[in-house]
């Protein structure tokens, strides 16, 4: 498999800030589809390279996989953590013909605050409350599919609104007023253009309870857009990095990421070829579509 590591995506107050790029190895096909990972921490810790068993994994189904840094919040306050995962996402698309990858085939993983900033991103494309000036710019921010492990989906000033929600101070420090609290919380963003989203999420997490993932899941149905949850039962939070989770996560997402933007005609093809309840419905929508039309 080839790699390269620490490479320079933005620099930003004389800091580098660097991803590494995983490569499918040869002879494996190229899905044409980069995966930029976003390691959790508590937004205070942590670092990329704790994505790079991840990217790898991917990388082995065809994927380009890039760990990528951000900010923490010891070295420079909310929102710069959005602005850094925002400049990974402009630099790949500014870079996807060198990476081999499909332009509009740009997805964001992220695990616990990683998938906060992944999910955020993804419902705030080109919004300039969140793009900063980081890097390259007059690029697009936006996503093509988002893959969240356990993540928090919502904040609360003062007291708790529900075990979903997290407390503000976590991330925008003892000031956190209602307003920020709002537009730093995804589940403010969720709307029928949000991207493709998979949530995963462990039954025993007391880190960030799995009602975050729930609620995010209920929101996003509503709204009409395309979400898939998987809850695992008696898991804990960071179960995704257990050895015999890895691979079977790396599994998951490429199915997901095959039927929802890379061959999405073909799994629909499929489903209405052999479910006879998918065919039902489709003729049941065609026909409601022709009484509405010859009413017209």
């Amino acid at each position: 498999m080839a790699s390269e590591k620490d490479v320079a995506f933005a620099s930003v107050d004389g800091l580098e800030l660097k991803l590494d790029v995983y490569r499918p190895a040869q002879g494996v096909p190229s899905t044409r589809t980069a995966v930029i990972f976003l390691h959790g921490g508590g937004w205070r810790g942590g670092a990329r390279e704790a994505m790079r068993l991840d990217a790898r994994a991917l990388a082995e189904l065809g994927f380009v996989g890039l760990p990528a840094q951000y900010r923490l919040l010891g070295q420079a306050p909310w929102p710069a953590q959005i602005h850094d995962v925002k400049a990974a996402i402009r630099w790949t698309r500014a870079n996807a013909v060198a990476l081999g990858v499909d332009a509009e085939r740009i997805v964001l993983w992220g695990s616990s605050a990683g998938a906060h900033l992944a999910l955020l991103a993804a419902g705030t494309p080109d919004d300039p409350r969140f793009e900063g000036e980081v890097g390259a710019v007059g690029v697009s921010s936006a996503v093509a599919a988002v893959i969240a492990v356990h993540p928090p989906t919502s904040f609360h000033v003062g007291a708790a609104n529900g075990r979903h929600s997290t407390p503000a101070t976590s991330l925008l420090g003892e000031g956190a007023d209602e307003d920020a609290t709002r537009a730093a919380s995804p589940l403010s963003h969720v709307g029928a253009a949000f991207p493709p989203t998979l949530l995963l999420h462990g039954t025993q997490d007391r880190v960030v309870h799995h009602s975050a993932s729930q609620a995010m899941m209920e929101a996003l149905r509503a709204a009409g857009a395309s979400v898939d949850l998987h809850l695992f039962h008696g898991h804990t939070h960071g179960f995704a990095a257990l050895p015999s989770v890895r691979p079977r996560i790396a599994s998951e997402a490429a199915w997901f990421l095959d039927r929802t933007i890379i061959d999405k005609a073909r799994h629909d093809a499929e489903t209405l070829e052999f479910s006879m309840f998918a065919r039902r419905d489709a003729e049941a929508r065609a026909r409601s579509r022709d009484t509405a039309e010859a009413g017209a």
